[in-house]
């Protein structure tokens, strides 16, 4: 009964160390509280094998996964902080400091961090020693009157067998601080709440101008409708979304700035975002690929970006790129979060139209892909182009800086590769016998498909009908009319672009510069 009780005062303790560490992140900021720096610790430190297991098994929730795992190794520490405060109470104070420690360090060492960035963590400690006092003193054995008059215990035995513990004052305290814990955590909510209010009205107030240079309408053949084949654009709201931020900035774009600057910056810029409003903007629609994106992954799709030439800003900078005598090969571009992407300035300055976005599928981009300002570049993998929640940009050389991903095995330069994708039917579908759609996307940014061609169980290359082409900057739909036969069978895909290269056989993973290998389903036609 009491250590049970011990453990459930370790829980409640825990519960008002975090409530109290919200309070006090409030007041430093939300990438402070515990969870938030242990969480984006952990991440920073995951090797590649581990972040490409998350994805593929927990998709666009690995994040949360990632906190709910956070939160119940707590549970579980914080009920064993309490049954060993019960036996000692110095060793469970030791252990509360030392899990208090553990998250002042990580906040310190998160990217932005400080030595103010520790307070939330020590704080959350130090309330937490007065709570577990508290609850584990209730339940110290008192004395029963039999052995206050020096009767002893019943067996002849001294010690607390006929000894109580205060179960009311237990249950009254217990209950008031988790009163007082839910209380404080509103609280820091709610102090947490103005800035992202002001950002969901920043938002909400702008309005995009129209672009000086419009997309050009989609060919009316690029969507070929077909039953299980996703649309040609990505609704925002289906939108992948891979990256590290366990809470998503939201950022006023009233206070927003963006900072360019070194190598070979004869103009260093500040500008705004209603600087980037007034300036000529352009629209593409551009398709993103993840290089976490295994072979037949969902992690790539399709959308319409408006915002402003990349390359026309760092030219106002003074920027050369290499090949016209420009000093900085690399371009680091820095999230309010931390993040650092590396690309390479030849490619955002090729001509292609590589663009610091502010708008996604006719709207302000949403909070998940960016807002106020993010980059897209065509034909570069995310984690070499694709910067949210951007700050700052930095004219240096891949000599002399690694940015985050580069750290952890990926590599510096990452042209995304020649892909395809069966998405109808789908893995081991029953589909009846007789004329089969099979059908899916090819993608080969800023290179365009020229061919697709689908083969049963090993058999001869078909040819596909391929839909419209948009641009070279868009994946492409695809459809095989198959007369499919009763039995298991297995389809594969493969696509040449527009130079001419065909999608390898050969299966690699992700690491270091995105899969390869054809996409198979197996099915069995009834």
């Amino acid at each position: 009964m009491r250590a049970a009780l011990a453990a459930l005062s370790g829980l409640i303790t825990g519960a008002s160390a975090l409530a109290v560490a919200e309070l006090v992140a409030a007041a430093v900021r939300p990438e402070a509280s515990p969870v938030n720096a242990v969480g984006g610790a952990f991440i920073d430190r995951t090797p590649p094998w581990l972040k490409d297991f998350a994805i593929r098994n927990f998709g666009t929730n690995d994040k949360l996964v990632l906190q709910l795992g956070i939160l119940a190794v707590l549970a579980v520490f914080a009920m064993a902080v309490g049954v060993v405060a019960l036996r000692h109470r110095p060793a469970g104070f030791a252990a509360v400091l030392a899990f208090g420690a553990v998250g002042a360090v990580a906040a310190v060492g998160r990217p932005g961090g400080g030595p103010l960035d520790a307070l939330p963590s020590v704080a959350g400690a130090v309330l937490a020693c007065g709570v577990l006092q508290l609850l584990v003193g209730k339940l110290a054995f008192r004395p029963s009157p039999a052995a206050e008059e020096g009767d002893g215990t019943p067996d002849g035995t001294d010690g607390p067998p006929d000894g109580t513990f205060d179960r009311r004052g237990f249950v009254i305290a217990a209950t008031a601080a988790v009163a007082a814990s839910a209380g404080i955590g509103v609280l820091g909510s709610r102090l947490n709440g103005p800035g992202a209010a002001e950002a969901v009205a920043s938002r909400a107030g702008t309005v995009l101008p129209a672009p000086a240079s419009p997309a050009r309408p989609v060919p009316a053949g690029a969507e070929l409708r077909v039953r299980g084949l996703g649309p040609f654009t990505t609704p925002n709201k289906d939108f992948y979304r891979v990256d590290t931020a366990l809470v998503v900035p939201r950022i006023d774009a009233d206070s927003w700035r963006l900072r360019l600057h070194g190598k070979g910056v004869t103009r260093p810029l500040t500008v705004s975002f209603d600087d980037l409003l007034r300036r000529e903007l352009i629209e593409r629609d551009i398709t993103l690929t993840c290089v976490s994106n295994e072979v037949g992954g969902p992690y790539v799709g399709n959308a319409r970006w408006i915002g402003v030439r990349l390359a026309d800003l760092l030219r106002e900078a003074g920027v050369e790129p290499p090949s016209k005598g420009g000093p900085a090969d690399q371009l680091v571009a820095r999230s309010v979060d931390g993040m650092t992407i590396g690309s390479p300035v030849e490619t955002v300055m090729d001509g292609r139209d590589a663009m610091l976005a502010l708008g996604m599928n006719g709207e302000p981009l949403p909070f998940d892909h960016g807002f106020p300002v993010r980059m897209v570049v065509p034909g570069l993998y995310g984690y070499v182009s694709a910067c949210k929640w951007l700050q700052d940009l930095e004219l240096t050389t891949f000599a002399d800086y690694d940015a985050y991903w580069v750290k952890r095995s990926w590599s510096q330069r990452a042209p995304i590769k020649t892909e395809s994708r069966i998405d109808t039917p789908r893995p081991f579908a029953a589909p009846k016998a007789g004329v089969v759609p099979v059908a899916g996307v090819a993608w080969a940014q800023h290179r365009g498909i020229a061919r697709v061609e689908v083969r049963v169980d090993g058999g001869d290359w078909h040819t596909a009908r391929l839909a419209a082409q948009d641009t070279k900057d868009t994946w492409r739909q695809w459809v095989w009319e198959w007369r499919a036969t009763t039995g298991s069978h297995t389809l594969e895909v493969r696509a040449t672009d527009l130079d001419g290269y065909t999608q390898t056989e050969k299966r690699v993973g992700t690491v270091p510069d995105g899969a390869t290998g054809w996409h198979s389903v197996v099915v069995d036609v009834t």
